[in-house]
Parts: structure tokens; C-alpha cells; sequence
């Protein structure tokens, strides 16, 4: 058994039984160990952002992370938008990143690079494998490494003659570790702040905004007349009627300070005290007012669902019914296209158990409210800010969970990084329904040059937050990639063909022209 077997042997032993892969040379002999070991899924991405993207949504809807296979320094640099975005959703992922055998580094050949460098800024744990005998038990450390809560980002590195030399056989996996205990006194603590009378936030996100997180958040918030919240974007919110709803900070500076004024402590569930996205000329960084406390219960690694348990007793909340939502859906839209009509459709038309990966960016950013009476669903952001992540992430999540309808809320402008995902979702035969939001610009960069203070734009300014001149006709885009589609110009259409799509098997772009 070589080295690569004895790695694949490893992963699928140890429980990491999907690998989203895009390989090259290096990678050859783990390409073939994969035929002879079974209870390896194997998906192709014709991007290496599509792949780690992939592996950000599977681990996020599965708990569970799976390998990426990268080809040398270049295919790592490919995908490290969506590693980005995955750690910073503490998003579990196992890189598998080939490398020029080891006698073959000194020749300094073309795709010879710095791999541990280009890992190691976004990587929790970055190995370099140094021979055959050893990459089965650095196998096993790397599946440890992105187990670790609250889910972390291993990298190793695989040398060719690492692969093809004889290897060990498989290792044995360590027992995942449990969340770190929270703190007695950070429960007093913020017991403390929310018998205080004076205003007060519980802020949640991580395994807090799931349905259990929030019943127990929204019984403390009841039982204590404190507000609830969520961070502006979160990994995993489960909601819809049935549950507690959760509002977010907004994204706008100004709409935040406006809705958290007043404020005199915040508790924080795995979240951070909120600041803004980005800076601003004469606008603050922090979003809570001055002198308003921050209150830490639970860490992101720490078990936030014990924390709110503890925290639920001791302020004598467990027999206070918690806010869940019981509204009737919102009607669909009729009329003109409009995102307050999106809105309301998608809400009304959401089926049920569904997963949405949000990356529409302007357009949907009043999409939350009008969903929230929705059927039962999973809602997904993207936390790390890069662009290109949406159509990756929808695709990870249907190899998780493919019993279960995904629907990939995706704007023009960033669909373009990452577009070849449709093709995967193709040859899987992946139940995603991707609404396409088609206006042609970087719409949310043009608020950006005003709130940056940039002056009046004149043509060359425009034309780089312009997507025209051409048109991207996406029904084309998605059929050439071997997914079917329909462009929709009212609300009627939109409503017959999104409804269509989530009843029908398979993947389906519904382009919405605004």
C-alpha cells in the first residue's frame, strides 16, 4: 500500500468520506487510490474556489468536514477566497494540497512555490508531509485539527513521493473533541447585566442561532426584557415558523447605530462585540454606543447551547414559553419585480426543510423579514466578506444533505467568480434552484463609492461597477454548463418558475432581470 492509499484509507476511517477535488500531476497516485478504496465520494470542481466553497457548505449543513484536493502552490492560491470565508464561519475542512516530490523542489521548476506560506494565513494547521511512512498519521492529525471547535482548517501538504512510495497503511483517528466548557462566572456575569433594568442585547450566532440556541436565547430575552439579535452574517440560522426568530445588525452604519442605540450591555453568545464592515470617513468603527459593556458567555469553541442553558436557569427562564414565530406565510407577489416582492415570494413559495445560501448581496438584504414566517428552513451567509462564495456553498450543501431542497439566492456580480459550480451541480444531479438577481452592476459598490465619500463618478468609474455592454445572458451561461433555466421579467413568471423549480428534481436557474 503506498502512501496516498494509506492517506485515503485514513480519511475514509476516520469519517471524512467526501472529497471535493480539482488535481493535477502531483496528485496523480491519490487520483488513483481513490478507485481502489471504497466510501470515498469524489466530486469534480472545474474551479479550486468552487472546490473549497464546496467544502465550507458541506461541513456547515453536516458537521462533519471533508477533504478538498488542490493542485500545488497555484491551485491552493485559487481557492483561498472560499477558505477564507470558510474560517471565518469556523467551517471544519481538510486540505489535501499536492506538492513536487521532495528530491524535485531544488530544481525550482515552474509550479515550484511556498505552500506552507500561502496555507498558513487562513489554516489552523499546516503540515508538510516529509515521507510515505508518515502521511497516514498526519492524516489522522489533520482530520483532529479540523474537527477542533468549533471547526477549523487543516492543510496538508502531500509531496508526489509522499504518495507513490510504500506507506504505512491507514491510521487511526483521535475521538473529536467536545466543545470547551463555558464559564460559571461569565453565566453570573451576564445573568448580572440582564437583571441590571438597563438596556440590554443578547447577540448570538455559531451553534447559538440554531433552533435549540434560539428557543433557549428567546425564553432569557422574554423572562428579562432584553432584545435579541444575531451578528449581520452567520454560518447556520435555522428559522421559519415554529421558531424563534432572529434579526441581524444591519449592514448600512448608519441603520446599526440607529438600531443599537441606546444599548448599555450586549451579551455575547459566539459572537464579537458588532462593528462595521468597513471603515468610513466620519463614521465609527463600533456599532454600540459609547459606554455600552460587552458581556463574553460563551467563546466561539465553547459550548454555547450549555451556556444558554445555564444562563436560562439562572435567571428562572425555563418555564417561560419562548417568542416563536406563528405567523401565517406572506402571500406571492404579484406585479412588477421589486425585492420587497422577491421577498415576499420566496417566503411564501419556500419549501419545506430547505436550505438557502444567501449570497445576494444587495438585493436581498431585505429578503430576512418577509422569510421568517417561511416553512422551516436553514439559512446560510457568507461570513468571511469574498465574493464567489454562493453557488460553491449551495453545492457542498446538496452533497450533505440531498435529501433536501437547496435554493442558492445569488447575485450577477459575484455569480462570475465561481460560475462553474452549475457544472458540478450538473453531473451530481444536485436538487439546488439558484435565483439569479440580474442587474447588471455591482450594485452594492455604487453605494459603497458614496458612503466612502469618493465624489460625483464620472464614466471610468462607472464602467467598473458596470456589468453591461454585454448583457450576460445566464440562461445561456447555465445551459452551456448543463443546467437548465428560465429568464423572468414579473412576479407571475417569477412565482410559476421558482415554484416549478423546487418541486422538480435536478438544478434549475430562474434569471430575475431587474
Amino acid at each position: 500500500m503506498n502512501g496516498a492509499e494509506s492517506l485515503v484509507r485514513t480519511l475514509v476511517g476516520g469519517g471524512v468520506n467526501v472529497c471535493f477535488a480539482n488535481p493535477g500531476t502531483s496528485e496523480m497516485h491519490f487520483v488513483a487510490a481513490l478507485d481502489r478504496v471504497d466510501g470515498m465520494r469524489c466530486v469534480l470542481g472545474l474551479f479550486e474556489g468552487v472546490v473549497t466553497g464546496a467544502a465550507d457548505g458541506y461541513y456547515r449543513m453536516s458537521d462533519n468536514p471533508a477533504a478538498t484536493l488542490l493542485h500545488l502552490g497555484p491551485g491552493l492560491a485559487n481557492g483561498l477566497a472560499n477558505i477564507h470565508n470558510a474560517n471565518k464561519a469556523a467551517s471544519g475542512m481538510v486540505n489535501i494540497i499536492g506538492d513536487h516530490a521532495t528530491y524535485h523542489r531544488q530544481y525550482d521548476a515552474p509550479l515550484t512555490s511556498d505552500i506552507e506560506g500561502l496555507a498558513r494565513p487562513s489554516s489552523h494547521w499546516v503540515k508538510t508531509s516529509p515521507d510515505a511512512m508518515g502521511i497516514a498519521a498526519d492524516g489522522a492529525a489533520a482530520i483532529a485539527a479540523a474537527r477542533t471547535p468549533p471547526g477549523q482548517i487543516a492543510s496538508l501538504i502531500l509531496p508526489a513521493d509522499t504518495a507513490w512510495n510504500d506507506g504505512s497503511g491507514p491510521a487511526a483517528v483521535p475521538p473529536a473533541e467536545k466543545p470547551a466548557a463555558p464559564s460559571r462566572e461569565a453565566v453570573a456575569e451576564a445573568a448580572k447585566a440582564l437583571r441590571s433594568g438597563e438596556p440590554c442585547l443578547i447577540l448570538v450566532t455559531g451553534r447559538a442561532v440554531r433552533a435549540d440556541g434560539l428557543e433557549l436565547a428567546g425564553k432569557i430575552a422574554q423572562k428579562c426584557g432584553a432584545r435579541i439579535m444575531a451578528q449581520g452574517s452567520n454560518a447556520r440560522t435555522q428559522r421559519g415558523r415554529g421558531r424563534v426568530s432572529v434579526e441581524r445588525i444591519p449592514y448600512v452604519v448608519d441603520q446599526a447605530l440607529k438600531v443599537l442605540d441606546g444599548l448599555k450591555h450586549v451579551v455575547l453568545v459566539g459572537a464579537k462585540m458588532p462593528v462595521a464592515f468597513f471603515a468610513y470617513p466620519n463614521k465609527p468603527s463600533r456599532l454600540t454606543p459609547e459606554g455600552c459593556e460587552g458581556h463574553v458567555l460563551a467563546r466561539p469553541e465553547e459550548d454555547q447551547i450549555q451556556a444558554l442553558e445555564w444562563l436560562c436557569d439562572e435567571v428562572g427562564a425555563r418555564a417561560t414559553p419562548a417568542p416563536v414565530v406563528n405567523d401565517a406565510k406572506p402571500a406571492p407577489a404579484t406585479g412588477a419585480i421589486t425585492s420587497e416582492a422577491l421577498g415576499a415570494s420566496i417566503g411564501a413559495l419556500l419549501p419545506d426543510n430547505a436550505i438557502v445560501a444567501d449570497e445576494a448581496v444587495t438585493t436581498g438584504r431585505g429578503f430576512f423579514a418577509p422569510t421568517k414566517s417561511a416553512a422551516p428552513h436553514d439559512w446560510m451567509s457568507n461570513m468571511g466578506g469574498s465574493i464567489g462564495l454562493g453557488m460553491p456553498l449551495a453545492t457542498g450543501a446538496a452533497v450533505a444533505c440531498p435529501d433536501r431542497r437547496v435554493v442558492s439566492l445569488q447575485a450577477d456580480g459575484s455569480a462570475m467568480y465561481t460560475v462553474q459550480a452549475l457544472w458540478t451541480q450538473a453531473r451530481e444531479g444536485l436538487d439546488i434552484t439558484t435565483v439569479l438577481f440580474s442587474n447588471r452592476t455591482y450594485q452594492i459598490l455604487k453605494g459603497e463609492l458614496a458612503n466612502v465619500g469618493a465624489g460625483n463618478p464620472g464614466r471610468k468609474a462607472l464602467d467598473m461597477l458596470d456589468l453591461g455592454r454585454p448583457d450576460i445572458d445566464w440562461v445561456g451561461v447555465a445551459r452551456g454548463l448543463g443546467v437548465p433555466g428560465a429568464r423572468v421579467t414579473t412576479m407571475e413568471e417569477f412565482n410559476r418558475r421558482f415554484a416549478d423549480a423546487v418541486a422538480s428534481p435536478g438544478p434549475f436557474l430562474v434569471e430575475v432581470v431587474l
